[in-house]
């Protein structure tokens, strides 16, 4: 057995922690990055507070451009490198200087204009970019031991409320 398949087994499981919906649509998502970016190295980290896909030229973390992030309730799709990065549609979402990031309500986000020149815009300001040839591999960089838990919390006769950082979702979503 290739070790790309164990990997790809491996994150498949983690996936399949969380919703129906949820992994849907992460799935969706993960499909549409590697169409669009088919060099990038696949680094995975499933961590305490979220599964983690980022984007990246090489096996180095640092070098990520983004990375798809699995919560219980949604996906966002992060950008790594995202200090001085231009967004006159104001979509991007965090306080961090260097890391921002959008909600994903459906995988057709990904081609919303805002977020596709936000993407291309990271793309082009790499500090390393993507190779030309390159050939895709997933990686299992690290998983913790200790993880919050992947599906939301069942709570009964109380509305399920969006994340405080959905605005940008909400704009997207709105402005088409």
């Amino acid at each position: 057995m290739k070790a790309g398949n164990d990997a790809e087994r491996q994150l498949a499981s983690f996936i399949a922690k969380y919703t129906p919906e949820i992994a849907a649509l992460a799935l969706e998502i993960r499909a549409r990055m590697r169409a669009k970016y088919p060099s990038a190295l696949e680094l995975v980290y499933d961590n305490y507070n979220a599964l983690a896909i980022g984007y990246a030229p090489g096996e180095k973390t640092s070098e990520a451009i983004f990375s798809i992030a699995l919560y219980p309730r949604w996906v966002s799709l992060f950008f790594l490198q995202a200090k001085g990065l231009p967004d006159p549609d104001r979509i991007l979402k965090g306080s961090g200087t260097v890391v921002k990031h959008v909600v994903l309500r459906t995988a057709d986000d990904l081609e919303h204009p805002s977020v596709r020149a936000l993407m291309q815009e990271a793309v082009q300001g790499a500090k390393v970019p993507f190779a030309a040839d390159g050939a895709h591999r997933l990686i299992i960089k690290s998983v913790s031991e200790k993880q919050r838990p992947r599906r939301p919390a069942e709570k009964s006769k109380v509305a399920v409320k969006a994340p405080r950082s959905t605005g940008a979702a909400t704009r997207i979503g709105a402005s088409q």
